[in-house]
């Protein structure tokens, strides 16, 4: 096992929220309900999840164009939203996502264990976000603590384009000195990620319970009914392959077995 990947893969890029921490991806709901909040709008977990993985402003924008958003905000201020509402929301965001990302930066069982195979099979390890450099310093230092530190993280806004643009993976692979891109996997919970390994050439690999398409804490994913579990998880399944994953796995911890099985056809 394992010293066989190194036959086929050199790279494998990981997102963060719902992927590597935070199960269910809740830090950025969390965060922007709040923002919306405090600027007198109420917005639905729905509607802050439906962009999700996207650049936050980016993110911000789209929900700005949501027909029920423009009509809450209009109700709220009189007039529909623009660009320099999404100004504000980013502003109002900053305080309550860096909050949210570090009470919820707790690594997804088998996180740490699958980076540490990974580096011992002499993989690199990177990692995108749509989070902004500022939001993830917190993650940062608790995901160290917890034993996983990538050996390369680009960010929200450090690249002309964020997802779903190749760009930030084109980035670690152009620092890491990586290619081709068919050597390189990408890992994402969140449909836009899975655009973003997809645009870029890579092995791309969805995350279907733990992520954004489920959307659940892991207490409140573990108490759901099987059956009900089950098809959470087959939809979100769904949703990743519909947007060009070329395998779905349940959380990270199923990757280490998923690539053993393909890395001879691959290599």
């Amino acid at each position: 096992m394992t010293l066989s990947l190194s036959n086929a893969f050199d790279l494998v890029i990981f997102d963060w929220a719902g992927t590597m921490v935070d199960f269910g991806s809740r830090a950025p709901v969390i965060a922007l309900v709040e923002a919306f909040g405090a600027l007198g709008v109420t917005v639905t977990e729905a509607q802050a999840r439906a962009d999700m993985g996207l650049a936050k402003k980016d993110h911000v924008r789209n929900m700005l164009k949501m027909s029920a958003v423009i009509d809450a905000w209009r109700e709220a201020h009189g007039a529909a939203p623009g660009e320099p509402e999404a100004e504000a929301i980013m502003a109002a965001l900053q305080a309550p996502m860096l909050r949210a990302a570090e009470a919820c930066a707790e690594l997804i069982p088998g996180a740490a264990a699958t980076a540490t195979t990974l580096r011992d099979a002499g993989l690199k390890i990177a990692s995108s976000t749509g989070y902004t450099r500022e939001m993830m310093q917190a993650v940062l230092a608790r995901a160290e603590q917890q034993g996983y530190r990538p050996d390369h993280v680009t960010c929200s806004g450090e690249t002309a384009q964020g997802r779903p643009s190749p760009l930030m993976v084109y980035r670690a692979c152009a620092d890491l000195g990586v290619w081709p891109m068919s050597r390189v996997v990408k890992v994402d919970d969140a449909e836009v990620g899975v655009a973003e390994g997809r645009n870029a050439g890579c092995l791309t690999v969805g995350v279907a319970a733990s992520g954004n398409g489920v959307g659940l804490s892991r207490e409140a994913f573990a108490s759901l009914e099987p059956a009900d579990r089950e098809r959470r998880v087959a939809d979100s399944g769904a949703r990743l392959k519909a947007a060009g994953a070329n395998f779905v796995i349940d959380t990270v911890a199923d990757l280490i077995p998923l690539l053993d099985a393909i890395a001879p056809q691959a290599a």
